[in-house]
């Protein structure tokens, strides 16, 4: 029991950090908008490619002319509904 809940932590650890690496990307991503990166560029493109599956429903249900607010809408989600899951987990495992 006590290997299995360690497990489980060192997963929910590594889920996390995964977390923030996206979160990372989010906010390069919108770096990236401020200025005129090469669009060729392989990292500028693997950038978008990772981002844009989270970044362009946000942008659907919330159209904002000017200011690109879905970053912040995204980075919030995460925050809020992955990040309290992986606590609400941690939580679970360690009272079980």
């Amino acid at each position: 029991m006590f290997e299995q809940s360690n497990i489980a932590i060192s997963l929910i650890k590594l889920l996390s950090a995964l977390l923030d690496g996206y979160v990372l990307l989010i906010i390069v991503r919108a770096l990236l908008s401020w200025f005129s990166p090469n669009p060729y560029n392989r990292l500028v493109q693997l950038i978008i490619k990772a981002t844009e599956p989270v970044l362009a429903p946000i942008r659907r249900i919330i159209p904002l002319q000017g200011i690109d607010i879905s970053p912040i809408i995204a980075i919030l989600l995460i925050d809020i509904v992955a990040k309290r899951l992986l606590i609400g987990l941690v939580s679970a495992l360690l009272l079980h």
